[in-house]
């Protein structure tokens, strides 16, 4: 390894370690963290990188990794249920966007064969980005982050045909990209790894795993993504999608975590080199040349494939609130395209400058999904959710004991309990779809905002004999307490609190009587932890009783110094101590008092 290699990586792993945490501190996410690094050490700035696309394409495999372990999480059957919006949203957004694309460029008078190729190339959304953003932000389980998926997939299955469609523009021939043949061996490919994948797998795996050897393990991983993505290569298809298909085959094996564990280190290097690699190949020359041209081609294309998504999300009924994020989520144009545009270039398809010019523009769509989301997150989000609202529910005036804010998981075992003794409650909740659920499985609950003081009062809170507030939002619990206590002073009042600093906060409010949300559940674990390492289910169960009671101890004895750091830390050393001895001198206490539950 040369001088120059070391100091590349230095430079690479440098950037990203400088600028990925400041992005992601602002809210922006990883990827605008890599894509800044990315233009910073390009050659259009510093220079430190003179041919980004030699990185892009090897950092593609990034893209291919994650598709795969993708894959990994979907077997057929789930991946049957997802026909409709694969082969429904992806072959209607494809087809409108680059029909849509192709239109403009060419009434703004491009060639047939370049509007085509062009409106082919921007249709593509990126995998990576969509996928890490949607990662990033927990929504792989979400409508949203299903769609999103599934519109994805179905534009890597796209890919032979779209490439099959420029090739017909070739200027030596119109049909030598349709080949029979090639179609054949394509399909023969794919039935070989769907094969191999079920039945090799697996004895392989097996026969690895006797050698005890961590290292083989990793490499047989490894090259399974490899071989499939050479396969794939070598027949004119996809590496995605041949990794995805690879995932989807294994999901059902016993060795799924295994693979995930093994290949998750390599995907996540990967995708960053990725898209440090999409920052370099950003052409500012060209911007600074034609900024309006470049400026409005990206707006075009923002505007374009949103509204198509936007519509389509409209077809195929999804709620409202969800259409402009998806819209947004897949605004920008895809890896693929540089693929295309490159390939087009050496078929005599597309100019070298009209591919820069595409290419610029990919790039820097790319660059404005993070951008577009935050602006989502802090204004459009949280219009379509107050546009879906529905008025709050007339609660009628039946006065019970106990008002219960909030009726999400810990809401919900509170009331049940209260139930089942008899004690009638009134339930508030801020989420209409939450209600919905709750009252299709018989219990009364009523939507509106729990925090807001009146709808309370409306509730029959100056009637009331327990207030319990089991929101999962800190400070409007802290809030809502606060207001509580200052208009009802002698109202018992029971908070969900979110962890020590919180309960801390509550007894400033005046607040004495609250729960942690994790505490009793942490608690039981640890009281099963005992049991499972021999301990005697009751000397376990007294064990978590004396330490749930002097925590509760600790902390009003500790509140009196929480505003002195440094005694605080000292009374919470002298605490731990004292607890540590206590446990120590009762020890023999509770080993011999068992008789109890014997």
């Amino acid at each position: 390894m040369t001088d120059s290699t070391l100091l590349f990586m230095v430079i690479l792993f440098g950037v990203a370690l400088l600028s990925v945490p400041v992005t992601a501190r602002l809210g922006l996410g990883s990827v605008i963290g890599y894509l800044i690094g990315g233009v910073l050490v390009g050659p259009e700035v510093l220079g430190f990188v003179s041919n980004p696309e030699k990185i892009l394409h090897l950092a593609e495999f990034g893209v291919v990794l994650l598709l795969f372990l993708i894959g990994l999480e979907l077997n057929p059957k789930r991946l049957w249920k997802l026909r409709r919006s694969i082969f429904g949203m992806g072959l209607l957004q494809l087809t409108l966007t680059a029909l849509l694309v192709g239109l403009g460029l060419k009434l703004l008078g491009w060639s047939l064969e370049e509007s085509v190729v062009a409106g082919m190339g921007i249709a593509m959304s990126s995998t990576a980005i969509a996928m890490q953003i949607t990662g990033e932000r927990g929504l792989r389980n979400h409508p949203v982050g299903q769609n999103g998926f599934s519109i994805l997939l179905f534009q890597d299955i796209a890919v032979v045909p779209v490439l099959l469609v420029a090739s017909l523009f070739k200027p030596e021939t119109a049909s030598s990209g349709l080949n029979l043949v090639s179609i054949l061996t394509a399909i023969a490919a794919i039935l070989a790894i769907i094969i191999a994948g079920r039945y090799l797998t697996r004895p392989v795996f097996r026969w690895i795993a006797g050698a005890r050897i961590r290292e083989l393990s990793i490499a047989f991983s490894l090259l399974i993504v490899v071989g499939i993505s050479f396969v794939m290569v070598k027949v004119g298809l996809s590496m995605a999608l041949g990794a995805f298909l690879a995932g989807v085959i294994l999901a059902e094996s016993e060795y799924r975590h295994e693979l995930e564990a093994n290949i998750e280190p390599f995907k996540g290097l990967l995708l960053g080199l990725f898209f440090l690699a999409v920052g370099m190949s950003i052409k500012l020359q060209l911007l600074i040349e034609h900024p309006l041209r470049i400026l409005a081609f990206v707006c075009a294309l923002l505007f374009i494939k949103t509204l198509v998504i936007y519509s389509v999300s409209w077809i195929f009924g999804i709620k409202d609130r969800d259409k402009l994020l998806l819209g947004l989520l897949l605004s920008q144009g895809g890896e693929f395209a540089f693929v295309l545009f490159s390939q087009s270039i050496q078929d005599g398809v597309l100019k070298p400058e009209v591919a820069d010019l595409l290419n610029g523009v990919v790039s820097l769509s790319m660059l404005t999904t993070p951008l577009l989301l935050l602006a989502y997150d802090r204004w459009a989000a949280v219009r379509c959710i107050a546009d879906q609202k529905p008025e709050a529910d007339a609660i009628p005036d039946d006065k019970h004991p106990v008002i219960i804010a909030g009726f999400g998981r810990v809401g919900q075992i509170v009331a049940r309990l209260l139930h089942l003794n008899k004690i009638s409650t009134t339930v508030i909740d801020h989420s209409p779809e939450h209600i919905d659920s709750v009252r299709r499985f018989g219990s009364k609950a009523y939507y509106g905002d729990a925090s807001q003081l009146n709808l309370l009062e409306a509730a029959g809170l100056s009637d009331a004999k327990l207030l319990v507030i089991a929101m999962d939002d800190r400070e409007t619990v802290t809030q809502l307490a606060e207001t509580v206590r200052k208009h009802y002073p002698t109202l018992p009042i029971l908070v969900r609190a979110y962890d020590r600093t919180h309960v801390h906060e509550l007894f400033d409010k005046g607040i004495e009587h609250m729960e942690r949300e994790t505490f009793g559940s942490a608690l039981g674990m640890g009281r099963k932890a005992l049991q499972l390492m021999g301990i005697h289910p009751y000397q376990a169960h007294r064990s978590a009783l004396r330490f749930e009671a002097y925590d509760l101890e600790v902390l009003h004895r500790l509140h009196p110094y929480r505003g002195d750091e440094k005694q605080f830390i000292s009374k919470t050393r002298e605490a731990r101590e004292q607890l540590e001895k206590l446990f120590a001198e009762d020890e023999q206490t509770l080993k011999s008092d068992t008789q109890g539950w014997d």
